[in-house]
């Protein structure tokens, strides 16, 4: 698709957002964003939709690839409580947490060709397995673990070959983030699939390989303390940057204390 072709290109024209520390984040609840994926996928279009949360926000703070990546986005959608407030403190009423591992059982449901990019061998055994058992309707059309290391041209032309030849409606990143959001932004040209969406954890979490919190931790936006408590050596540093960062940085924006970069005009608009 060249540059100018557009014809193909997702487009939400319907759907608001705002600017959130420099990102562009869509307004939607669960229901919205699998009625825009449907449609997408319905017209041919292309794109990718990024669930973003507090944690994705900082890190664009200091990764312009990253923030380039949220904003060349079909959707950005609020994964995390904290987007949720803000979009409806300044008016999106509707707007509702849109979490990846819930987004990928409502596309399931629906039936489609799917492809799994990421996780492990092992993983991706147990997921398929489960997938295949709760949604038979869905046809899961290839699993693929790539490397953990970046691909030669050669490896990454044979993967976009194999990905391409699956004939998929959707194809689930979980590489983890920020790395399937640049992967995302980097491959959706080269890719046929109408639809990639980066889903984090939710490979681990459907796989069961990890447990979720309870609904009312993640309704109240207490999820990241979940999961500190049960990994608590490996995410101790994240959440002791992430959430008094996206407290602080959000009350720069909020007070005009502080000027976020632009997030430009949606090339999918």
């Amino acid at each position: 698709m060249s540059p100018l072709d557009l014809s193909r290109t997702a487009r939400p024209a319907d759907a608001p957002a705002i600017d959130l520390l420099g990102v562009r984040v869509t307004s939607l609840n669960l229901d919205a964003a699998v009625a825009r994926i449907s449609d997408a996928i319905a017209r041919g279009s292309k794109g990718y939709v990024c669930a973003c949360g507090a944690h994705g926000l900082v890190d664009s703070q200091h990764m312009p690839e990253l923030r380039a990546a949220y904003n060349g986005a079909f959707l950005v959608a609020p994964d995390g409580m904290p987007l949720v407030w803000e979009l409806r403190r300044r008016g999106h009423r509707d707007a509702g947490r849109v979490y990846g591992p819930d987004l990928m059982l409502a596309m399931f449901a629906r039936g489609y060709r799917h492809v799994l990019y990421g996780s492990t061998q092992e993983t991706l055994d147990k997921l398929e397995a489960r997938l295949r058992a709760r949604y038979p309707q869905a046809r899961i059309v290839d699993a693929i673990s790539p490397p953990f290391r970046a691909l030669s041209a050669v490896e990454e032309a044979a993967m976009v070959d194999r990905i391409n030849a699956a004939r998929a409606d959707i194809v689930w990143v979980g590489l983890g983030a920020p790395k399937q959001e640049m992967w995302m932004a980097r491959m959706h040209d080269r890719l046929d699939a109408p639809i990639l969406v980066g889903v984090g954890a939710a490979f681990d979490f459907h796989a069961g390989n990890t447990r979720q919190a309870p609904g009312w931790m993640q309704r109240s936006g207490l999820e990241w303390l979940f999961r500190l408590g049960a990994e608590p050596r490996r995410l101790w540093r994240r959440y002791v940057r992430v959430v008094p960062g996206y407290l602080w940085l959000l009350a720069l924006q909020r007070s005009g204390l502080r000027r976020f970069p632009d997030p430009g005009t949606n090339p999918h608009a």
